[in-house]
């Protein structure tokens, strides 16, 4: 851990600082932190943003894709100039010019199944803003193994779900034994999607992963919070850990090799 914030430090995190929860000790657990953001699309420029703004020390930033002009209604790191340029190269620009003390480490890739615990296991915290279920299975399964916790969100047209996925508690496979047949669930690209909407979420996301580097506060281990932009409503629901979840029940896995993520993310009983 750093020794001390210096002048500039102090200054540019003053309003955490003088926070009784937070304080000098917590913005150097934040400035010495490393937090692994899957996708800098809807949900994760929001959340790039704030962690960023917040002081994360690393951000890893994991996107194979590049900006195009339709994602700009919602994804707010990017800019018109940006078009055409991979989102993991907009984004360490946007932090570059946004706070210095934050280094990104771009990895221009498909988080999946042969790179996944490698990537996490180098991080304390995993903001998963992907877009997809099979990266949201892997993403679970890797973390579990690897001890390490998620910050989960998703949207679909006016509507948001945020959860934290602690090594202790229920993982998402608890929530979602098995993802939806395929095309069953549309994407954002054929449904639409409220451009402000990931930014609430997104926003959410971040705070729970500043929740959990800093120690303070109740993260949403073992509860799903719905927001609907609609009619502006919240509700949490709980849910519990499944004694016989393949992933972190009695008997749960200590690989994901062999595990056919793009073919339903199925985990073969033992």
């Amino acid at each position: 851990m750093s020794l001390s914030l210096d002048a500039t430090q102090l200054d540019r995190y003053s309003r955490h600082v003088i926070l009784d929860d937070v304080g000098p000790e917590g913005q150097k657990r934040l400035l010495d932190a490393r937090v692994l953001v899957v996708g800098a699309g809807g949900l994760g420029a929001p959340a790039i943003q704030y962690l960023a703004a917040a002081g994360v020390g690393t951000l890893g930033i994991v996107d194979d894709d590049v900006v195009e002009r339709s994602n700009l209604q919602r994804q707010v790191i990017h800019g018109d100039g940006d078009v055409g340029r991979t989102k993991v190269d907009s984004a360490a620009d946007f932090v570059a010019d946004l706070n210095p003390d934050v280094d990104v480490e771009r990895h221009e890739l498909r988080l999946d199944a042969s790179n996944a615990r490698e990537l996490i296991a180098a991080h304390d915290v995993v903001v998963d803003c992907s877009d997809n279920f099979a990266t949201r299975y892997v993403v679970n399964d890797a973390a579990r193994i690897e001890g390490v916790p998620v910050s989960h969100g998703a949207i679909y047209k006016f509507e948001g779900q945020v959860t934290t996925l602690s090594p202790e508690g229920p993982c998402y496979r608890c929530l979602f034994p098995e993802p939806p047949e395929p095309g069953t669930v549309p994407d954002c690209a054929s449904t639409g999607v409220l451009g402000v909407l990931p930014g609430t979420v997104g926003c959410l996301q971040a705070t729970e992963a500043v929740k959990l580097l800093i120690g303070a506060g109740e993260p949403l281990v073992g509860r799903m919070l719905f927001y609907d932009a609609m009619d502006l409503s919240f509700e949490t629901v709980p849910y519990a850990r499944n004694p016989d979840c393949p992933v972190c029940g009695d008997d749960g896995i200590d690989t994901i090799d062999g595990i056919d993520y793009a073919a339903g993310c199925q985990i073969d009983a033992a």
